[in-house]
């Protein structure tokens, strides 16, 4: 059974930092990338950032410069460093992971981040 468990989320005011976790536990074969997205109410689910199974990192321009996404293969944990936060960062923080068999991606149940003075 594959678990995905974020933690790390809360409230912080603008310009304050925060640091995300996404535990795996299971087994997922053929791992390309793992990802965490974003999702404010009233909007899509959109891409934050993404480092793949060789460690190359993605980020949406939004983020870039303020956010870094980084791996512990010992711990099965990935991580996102959020720095600089601003209001319109305020969303639920999902991690994924983009696996080659069926059913490709998994999710984690998510994380609040609210960004507020």
């Amino acid at each position: 059974q594959v678990q995905l468990v974020e933690s790390g989320g809360g409230l912080v005011q603008p310009g304050g930092s925060l640091r995300l976790s996404c535990a795996a536990s299971g087994t997922i074969f053929g791992i390309h990338a793992t990802r965490w997205y974003r999702q404010a109410p009233g909007k899509q689910r959109e891409l934050v950032a993404s480092i793949s199974s060789g460690g190359v990192t993605v980020y949406a321009v939004a983020v870039k410069g303020r956010f870094t996404i980084s791996r512990d293969n010992a711990k099965n944990t990935v991580y996102l460093q959020m720095n600089n936060l601003k209001p319109e960062d305020t969303a639920v923080y999902q991690c994924n992971i983009l696996g080659a068999t069926a059913p490709y991606n998994y999710w984690g149940q998510g994380t609040q981040v609210t960004v507020s003075s």
